[in-house]
């Protein structure tokens, strides 16, 4: 059995069979090595987008990229804040957060290239927070919206989370983009072969 901190949750771990779903998308078993290839992919994938594709609602979607991709960096904010909350011992239960609302504000959409910028440093600030913590925070759990969850869960549902936006954003926009720098090596190496 892998007692790793970082492993994948168990069922009992995550809150809902939706958390559940975005953690399944996710190929590995440790989540810190997930947290870091999607560095890779967020820029990849957003120097790969112009800026009709970045302003423009694609149907049947609601949202703007740029609105995705706040929410994103919103979520990663949230989510970094849970997990400290949490790995510290703090049992007062969380609320929940409505997105949608963040979204439809759009109070920080702000320049494209920033958005980017300010996910990169909340997703290292989070994985230097993961690596900082000792083993046993790892299995901590409070109530967030109703639902228990724990630390590991709640690493594991940011990489899914972004994954499923991430992927979204490829779909609407018609990019397919190397989601590692492995992939990207391996791809230049067929290249030039």
């Amino acid at each position: 059995m892998n007692r790793i901190a970082s492993r994948r949750p168990e069922n009992t771990e995550v809150g809902t069979e939706y958390q559940q779903g975005l953690i399944d998308q996710l190929q590995g078993d440790c989540v810190l090595k997930a947290l870091e290839d999607q560095l890779y992919w967020v820029c990849e994938l957003a120097s790969h987008l112009c800026t009709e594709q970045i302003d423009k609602v694609h149907a049947p979607y609601e949202w703007t990229v740029r609105q995705v991709f706040e929410h994103c960096v919103d979520a990663e904010r949230v989510f970094g804040y849970r997990m400290l909350r949490i790995a510290a011992g703090d049992t007062t239960p969380l609320p929940g957060w409505n997105e949608n609302a963040y979204a439809d504000s759009r109070f920080g959409l702000g320049n494209f290239s920033g958005l980017v910028a300010e996910f990169g440093y909340l997703r290292q600030a989070n994985l230097l927070l993961l690596r900082r913590i000792v083993p046993a925070s790892w299995d901590f759990n409070v109530e967030v919206d109703g639902f228990c969850i724990t630390v590991r869960a709640i690493s594991w549902l940011t990489a899914g989370h972004l994954h499923h936006h991430l992927g979204i954003v490829e779909r609407r926009c018609g990019v397919s983009v190397a989601r590692t720098a492995q992939q990207a090596m391996t791809a230049q190496q067929v290249m030039e072969s």
